[in-house]
């Protein structure tokens, strides 16, 4: 059989094995076996479940010799109550591993549910901070494989999941190394389906990953290199992957950007993130969507601290206005070409929000990574700002 896309087909090891390429799906088996898998279950999300993808999944594990079950319980917002629910399934299954098939919804909830499978501590205990994930029995963490058929968290390649507890209504990052997928099918043939304002909001999702690792004042250089190429990839490819659904090679090379986002921002993040995670927990926006819209106002409130490094970014890029000024330019005309809103207020956050979420904002593991040290002040007239539409 001759290869469509003979050029948009790779395996990469970093340090993740990636099976990278139109069709690749139909090594799904292979990988559950190269992983150690041989009772898989899969975790995917609601509006998966009933789709041919999902169901051709399950049909060649089983043609396979990999019994499976489906687990897709799943908010567009994971909570600790969904990865209860998973690992019953999990363990009254006696399961192996996970596959981990869609979103980041079904990302951080299956990647948490493989994490727990045996543990013996509340998931709240293996919170990203110091180093409570040494507290973790290592070998308790089942193998996963990840599938994503989005292009915006990354969290394919990632070695966290993003949780939110009921009790605050918070969101909290579980982290441990090895939570990282031991294998991964990136297939952008299996995100050709995405709606345009899905595809839109979850690839500015990739772009904020790959822009806050790049402004995030942390060293590592590695890092630095892999999100300025994402951040070019974004500009020359999100705004063909929404109008022209079906272009493949747009379609890659997202799906490329978000892997290299979620590598990247291991440099660390900033507080267009430290603003979304309130915004979802307590409003239930879209995490990218979130990201999109706030954005510009961050990049202008970081200004002293990023404007050298948005420039060489925009000379990198290709832009006509090679400054920190034609940099934001550039964010605000891409939003408006895929249909970003320009406010929060047009995403159901108000003013009524800011007195919860500043001070949430301030205590997100994010705001570590930003350029510039933040305050609740700094968060209220952020959101502010963000709500009203003033870029200031």
């Amino acid at each position: 059989m001759i290869d469509k896309y003979p050029s948009l087909s790779a395996n990469w090891n970093y340090p993740t094995k990636v099976r990278f390429g139109p069709g690749r799906i139909k090594e799904l088996a292979e990988a559950c076996r190269a992983a150690g898998i041989s009772r898989p279950l899969l975790v995917t999300d609601p509006g998966l479940k009933p789709m041919h993808m999902m169901l051709d999944a399950i049909g060649s594990l089983e043609q396979s010799g990999l019994p499976s079950a489906l687990f897709a319980d799943v908010h567009p917002n994971p909570i600790g109550a969904d990865v209860e629910a998973g690992l019953k399934v999990f363990r009254g299954g006696k399961h192996d591993g996970v596959i981990v098939f869609g979103g980041g919804s079904a990302m951080d909830a299956g990647k948490a549910i493989a994490f727990m499978s045996g543990q013996t501590r509340p998931m709240w205990d293996y919170e990203d901070r110091e180093d409570w994930w040494t507290r973790a029995d290592a070998k308790g963490i089942a193998p996963i494989v990840a599938v994503p058929t989005t292009a915006g968290t990354g969290s394919e390649v990632g070695r966290a999941a993003v949780i939110t507890d009921e009790r605050d209504h918070t969101k909290k990052i579980i982290f441990h190394p090895k939570m990282q997928p031991v294998e991964v099918i990136a297939d952008p043939e299996l995100t050709v389906g995405l709606p345009a304002h899905i595809t839109a909001a979850t690839g500015m999702d990739a772009l904020s990953h790959n822009l806050e690792a790049y402004c995030s004042p942390f060293w590592h250089p590695m890092a630095q290199g892999i999100a300025l190429e994402g951040m070019r990839l974004v500009k020359d490819w999100l705004p063909a992957a929404v109008k022209q659904g079906s272009n493949i090679e747009a379609r890659s090379y997202m799906l490329a950007a978000s892997s290299m986002g979620a590598t990247a921002f291991q440099k660390g993040l900033g507080a267009m993130h430290s603003m979304s995670h309130p915004c979802s927990s307590l409003r239930g926006t879209h995490h990218g969507l979130t990201n999109a819209v706030v954005m510009p106002y961050v990049l202008v409130h970081n200004k002293s601290a990023i404007e050298e490094k948005l420039a060489a970014a925009a000379r990198y890029m290709g832009l006509k206005d090679q400054s920190f000024n034609g940099y934001v330019d550039w964010v605000l005309a891409i939003r408006e070409e895929i249909g970003i809103p320009h406010t929060l207020k047009e995403i159901g956050v108000d003013l009524d929000a800011i007195p919860e979420a500043a001070p949430m904002a301030l205590e997100d593991p994010s705001t570590g990574g930003n350029p510039l040290p933040m305050t609740v002040g700094d968060y209220e007239k952020l959101y502010r700002n963000a709500i009203e539409g003033r870029l200031v």
